[in-house]
């Protein structure tokens, strides 16, 4: 089962945000909970894309499983958000994949930092960005919630000499 990643389409938009409810049920969450809301997604061309930054989307058998966006915050950081993968495509290396296709997307746009947030609740998310090189930077009580806010340099491949 190999997942095609491809930028966002605004057909997609239905898809992306049912794909949001379900992997945030997935692990008790919901939109409105102080920490996730939804109502970015009416909004990902002027949020994520017309700004300098990118929304992928990753699909399988052309059935859109796995989502993630890319955040300007300044002229060299990016934030990382809404990385979802569908509850009955995790444990396949998804997740590493948009995260991967999604830090190599930044370091095109020309950021050199990282930053994200998940909570407590979402350990498979957490035990990702760890793997991949993440670190903690704060956590903070919201509600019921503990976020977890993490970063990453992002290093460009390096360029060879001739």
């Amino acid at each position: 089962m190999k997942l095609a990643i491809r930028r966002y389409r605004w057909s997609d938009l239905d898809t992306i945000l049912a794909l949001h409810r379900v992997c945030l049920a997935e692990v008790g969450l919901v939109p409105g909970d102080g920490v996730y809301y939804d109502d970015d997604f009416p909004r990902i061309q002027e949020i994520y894309l017309a700004c300098g930054g990118d929304f992928l989307v990753g699909e399988v058998a052309s059935r859109v499983v796995a989502m993630g966006g890319l955040k300007p915050v300044d002229t060299g950081t990016a934030e990382i958000c809404r990385l979802r993968v569908h509850p009955a495509y995790q444990r396949r290396g998804f997740g590493a994949a948009m995260l991967t296709a999604l830090e190599r997307r930044a370091v095109d746009l020309g950021f050199h930092l990282a930053r994200g947030d998940t909570t407590l609740n979402q350990e498979a998310a957490l035990a990702l960005y760890e793997r991949r090189g993440w670190r903690e930077l704060s956590r903070e009580q919201v509600g019921r919630l503990t976020v977890v806010y993490i970063e990453k340099r992002l290093i460009p491949p390096a360029v060879l000499e001739l």
